[in-house]
């Protein structure tokens, strides 16, 4: 005998596993790179200590950063009107006030950038920036024109990829290679093959790019301005792991702002991942319309990053904890990690991309005799994790062999797991010339 009751469940089972999805439905419910990603990094840093951890962009356990956060943590929930402020309230929309204001005077004082309160906007964190910057100013138009987002070179953050709301929202264009030496290489815009067509949104570029540590040069940023200011787009620059903060950066830079403008921020890398911050400046009707958007999706900001961001500014020089405390430590995380592909990857063919910020390595394998989506997999069972490249290279019209040749290494480790994971990695190599 069948059990009525259990037979409804059944079918009612049946029809959830079967849902019909929306095209959009489909394309923020599959299998994305960035999921892949999240999906390792929780893996290793939650549930599997013993993995060799060289993927993800999860910033350095710092215990002298730490320390400051610790104690302006403790200074929060000591104080009974600061705990209802961080559990009990809802933020502004456009973002924690105090915040914004002190932001302001230090962008203005330390960068020289002549905004004012009205041209900063806080998200929950700068992925959802992006999503929202992207999907507001790239599309179907009312003129039924699909217009792109344009990334003038490919590798770019893979993060971008599945965010767009529109089918084919980004194009991309290679970029030339410089080699250096024996065993380096850099990338460079190739200004000859960034041609703009009348599909342009916006101008897109992280610096320093992830994933490479690419550092885009003053001159290089010069003509990217031009380019926007002379099409009348937007030119958005993902400063994630530069400047004004953290500035992971091994290299000085000039970072101009202009009401052409967007500049992107995070708390992230200075070592608060989870709270969840980013920072939009622009223009304010961009602002105005993210601010908007943003409220639609997120209703409200999330208080803790923001109020941890008051106490860096107001309570901290930040430009010293950057400079002082987390610059030297990935200068000496960057020389370790140097040192220690050219101990073990000796033999192997191979280039490093010229570390100019972040904390990533680039490794370009030319003789590689399998993509490195296969690279990764190996080395994965092997329980070492890295980023296959193959994923940063969206947005090009045609296929091309160096994107599958590519591996993307973060050095936050102990020198006892970057040496374990790199011997495996050369016999990984190693081995590919015989399968």
């Amino acid at each position: 005998m069948v059990c009525v009751h259990c037979r409804t469940l059944t079918n009612h089972y049946l029809i959830i596993t079967d849902m019909k999805l929306s095209n959009i439905g489909q394309q923020l419910g599959r299998d994305a790179g960035i999921v892949s990603l999240m999906e390792d990094l929780g893996d290793a840093l939650n549930v599997n200590p013993n993995m060799l951890f060289l993927g993800g962009g999860n910033p350095a356990a710092i215990p002298a950063v730490e320390r400051r956060l610790a104690a302006h943590l403790q200074a929060i929930v000591s104080d009974p009107q600061q705990v209802n402020k961080l559990l009990g309230v809802y933020q502004s929309p456009q973002g924690n006030e105090t915040f914004i204001a002190a932001l302001a005077k230090y962008l203005q004082k330390t960068q020289g950038w002549a905004i004012t309160e009205r041209n900063l906007a806080i998200t929950n964190g700068s992925q959802s920036a992006f999503f929202l910057l992207f999907n507001l100013l790239a599309g179907r138009d009312t003129e039924d024109c699909e217009r792109k987002i344009y990334l003038p070179l490919v590798p770019e953050y893979l993060g971008y990829r599945d965010q767009a709301l529109s089918p084919d929202m980004f194009k991309s264009f290679r970029p030339e290679i410089e080699l250096l030496g024996d065993h380096r290489f850099k990338y460079k815009i190739d200004f000859n093959a960034l041609t703009i067509k009348e599909d342009i949104a916006a101008l897109c570029v992280s610096r320093p790019t992830n994933p490479t540590g690419n550092v885009l040069t003053d001159e290089e940023m010069q003509r990217l301005n031009a380019l926007s200011c002379e099409h009348n787009v937007p030119l958005i620059v993902d400063c994630a792991y530069g400047a004004p903060f953290p500035g992971i950066l091994y290299q000085p830079v000039n970072n101009v702002w202009q009401p052409n403008t967007i500049f992107v921020l995070s708390l992230s890398k200075l070592g608060l991942p989870g709270v969840r911050t980013g920072i939009v400046v622009a223009h304010e009707a961009i602002i105005e319309k993210l601010v908007c958007a943003n409220t639609i999706v997120s209703l409200a900001n999330g208080n803790l990053g923001p109020m941890l961001g008051t106490k860096l500014l107001l309570e901290d020089n930040i430009d010293a904890l950057c400079q002082q405390t987390l610059l030297p430590y990935y200068e000496q995380k960057r020389k370790l990690m140097l040192e220690l592909i050219a101990r073990y990857l000796v033999g192997h063919d191979y280039r490093i991309h010229a570390s100019e910020g972040a904390f990533f390595l680039w490794l370009w394998f030319p003789s590689l005799t399998v993509t490195s989506e296969i690279l990764y997999q190996h080395l994965k069972q092997r329980n070492v994790l890295v980023m296959a490249g193959e994923h940063f290279f969206f947005g090009l019209e045609e296929g091309w062999p160096h994107s599958r040749q590519c591996l993307r290494l973060n050095f936050c480790q102990s020198e006892a797991v970057m040496t374990e994971a790199l011997i495996i990695l050369a016999d990984e190599l190693h081995r590919c010339r015989y399968r």
